[in-house]
């Protein structure tokens, strides 16, 4: 691992920082300079990164939320020319779909049956929401009072909803498998076979570059 190619990564919280870094662990990359911000920044930044990304691999992850009606659209709106080593993902419509949609594993950390689950996440209009509503029947009460809000509180989520899923996202072991979710997710199977096109790309053109020094 310590070989792999190193992406310069910028995405919008603790959260999908914790994807960022799953995903680049599961193709075989590493992460390189990490900029966590809001969306609107990111979207502001985004021709800076694509000028970088000239020269190196770059992954951007912003939520579709409800700003468009599909992130090929997103992605053609917000990034129309797209620099040979940029990775810009959205996803559809938060990355918690991504997480949802490996409901197997999902269902199990949260202990709650696999059916409570749905198999179709881009389709949920609030995917957070969604996944907070399924911690509420967990038959865990770490899993109940860290996820989801304490009533009348001004917390959208729990105190330790970014922590709990953080750990699920990172557990290669037990946890969140990017190639089981991909297959219910067509914005995240994207985003993987664009990280390994440009883990390709990338490789053959150092490689073409050290020959012919």
């Amino acid at each position: 691992m310590d070989d792999g190619i190193a992406f310069q990564c910028a995405f919008e919280g603790s959260l999908d920082e914790a994807v960022v870094r799953r995903l680049l662990r599961h193709v075989g990359a590493l992460p390189g300079d990490l900029y966590r911000q809001r969306k609107s920044y990111l979207l502001e930044r985004l021709q800076g990164f694509n000028a970088s990304a000239q020269t190196r691999p770059w992954i951007v992850v912003v939520d579709l939320d409800h700003d468009t009606g599909c992130a090929p659209e997103a992605v053609r709106n917000w990034l129309p020319a797209p620099s040979h080593f940029m990775n810009f993902r959205v996803a559809v419509r938060e990355v918690e779909a991504w997480i949802l949609a490996d409901r197997e594993r999902l269902a199990r950390y949260l202990q709650v049956p696999e059916a409570r689950i749905t198999g179709t996440p881009e389709e949920i209009d609030y995917p957070k929401e969604y996944l907070i509503n399924c911690a509420r029947e967990s038959s865990s009460s770490v899993i109940r009072k860290g996820i989801v809000p304490t009533p009348g509180g001004r917390r959208a989520e729990g105190p330790a909803y970014l922590s709990l899923l953080s750990e699920f996202v990172n557990d290669a072991e037990r946890g969140w498998r990017p190639d089981v979710a991909s297959d219910h997710s067509e914005s995240l199977e994207r985003c993987i076979r664009s990280l390994q096109n440009s883990i390709g790309t990338f490789s053959r053109e150092s490689q073409r570059q050290r020959y012919s020094r």
